[in-house]
């Protein structure tokens, strides 16, 4: 029995560097919060990439019908419009995001029928302010091709136009993934050609939305 304790003995720092000579064995360190890369206590990770949804409130959307004899028929329309939002953040300051929007309107006026659809998508870039990384203020610009439909007493005419719009708002941090999006914009959609006149489109609008931020 002695021979066999003092055997085990012996062999435990023998046993021990053999561990360390062939890697059988490691070192764990304690990890702390903040050497975790995934630890939710110190969340450090980049979420550059968001896909939101946006509702848009129409104020005085406006469609102009000008008749090629120079007269000029305007109407307005206050309602909503409904589009999505997919983006990068380039930098701390600096984003990019393409905009897809519709809105559309139906109404009567001096003895016509006339109805819209708008199919807006535009590219735009935003330069940010972040406060203590809770609201971040923005404005921007954006360039883009708009699909119009207008159809007045029946007879259906569509275009694809250049459009562009300005934009200013103010994102809400709400955690590190949620963001909400509150702003106002002006927006011009541009033209489509009829037998008899030509139909011009624009609209100020407010809108609110969120947007899911994606990244470790």
């Amino acid at each position: 029995m002695k021979k066999i304790i003092t055997i085990l003995f012996l062999s435990m720092p023998l046993g021990g560097l053999m561990a360390n000579e062939y890697g059988e064995y490691e070192q764990y360190d304690i990890i702390t919060d903040t050497d975790c890369p995934i630890c939710e206590c110190n969340d450090t990770g980049r979420r550059d990439n968001y896909a939101g949804v946006r509702v848009y409130k129409n104020e005085h959307a406006a469609y102009s019908y000008n008749l090629s004899n120079g007269h000029k028929d305007k109407y307005k329309k206050d309602n909503f419009g409904f589009g999505t939002t997919v983006g990068n953040n380039l930098t701390d300051w600096l984003r990019v995001e393409y905009e897809t929007l519709y809105m559309g309107a139906q109404y009567s006026k001096n003895d016509k029928d006339f109805e819209y659809d708008i199919w807006a998508n535009m590219l735009n870039a935003y330069l940010l302010r972040e406060f203590e990384g809770a609201v971040a203020p923005y404005v921007g610009m954006g360039l883009g091709l708009t699909g119009i439909w207008g159809e007045i007493d029946g007879d259906l005419d569509n275009a694809f136009d250049l459009s562009y719009q300005a934009m200013v708002g103010v994102l809400f941090h709400l955690n590190r993934r949620i963001d909400l999006d509150i702003g106002f914009k002006y927006v011009n959609f541009g033209k489509v050609e009829h037998t008899r006149g030509v139909s011009k489109v624009d609209a100020t609008q407010f809108y609110i939305g969120g947007a899911y931020k994606f990244g470790l």
